[in-house]
């Protein structure tokens, strides 16, 4: 079944509330889970926003990199999350056009984000210190990704159909 997102964008107070509540429930769930070595539910929670809410979920991501950066303060990783989690917004709504939608298809997309997390991370370090410390910087964190991916897909898989769900109808009532 193909799901349609709206390319028109219109803006009401109901709106504004939404982003705030994806943006919350994005920094609440990263929070809960930051004891967990690259265990998230970032990656799923903006796959099932980029489809519930179409383009509005990358503010949601781009307010996310705001809270990020109050409470952790600035770094190099702040450029990392400014097209790391736009571009997840960007390939699930891609993924969306081409008609997929099923719970194997955004895990293979929350999977294969999570395996490369590290090499879309690294691409700074080119330029800060070359080739050579990009290629080690994603080098030593592979054993993360490996993390990251499998439990990104095993993480969307299960709870792909329930929050989806839960999420439309919580649209739908508003």
């Amino acid at each position: 079944m193909r799901r349609q997102v709206s390319s028109k964008t219109s803006w009401k107070a109901r709106d504004i509330v939404v982003i705030g509540v994806m943006t919350a429930t994005l920094e609440a769930a990263k929070t809960a889970l930051a004891v967990l070595p690259n265990i998230e539910l970032v990656t799923f929670l903006l796959i099932i926003y980029a489809l519930a809410f179409g383009k509005k979920a990358y503010v949601a991501a781009f307010a996310f990199v705001g809270v990020e950066c109050l409470v952790w303060g600035m770094n190099i990783w702040v450029i990392n999350y400014l097209y790391v989690w736009p571009l997840l917004v960007f390939v699930t709504l891609a993924v969306n056009r081409r008609g997929c939608w099923s719970a194997w298809a955004y895990a293979v997309v929350g999977g294969a984000f999570g395996l490369g997390f590290g090499a879309l991370c690294s691409i700074p370090y080119l330029f800060i210190g070359g080739p050579v410390m990009m290629a080690s910087w994603w080098v030593a964190g592979i054993p993360f990704d490996l993390i990251h991916g499998v439990s990104n897909f095993v993480l969307c898989l299960v709870l792909f159909k329930p929050v989806l769900g839960i999420v439309e109808k919580c649209r739908s009532a508003s």
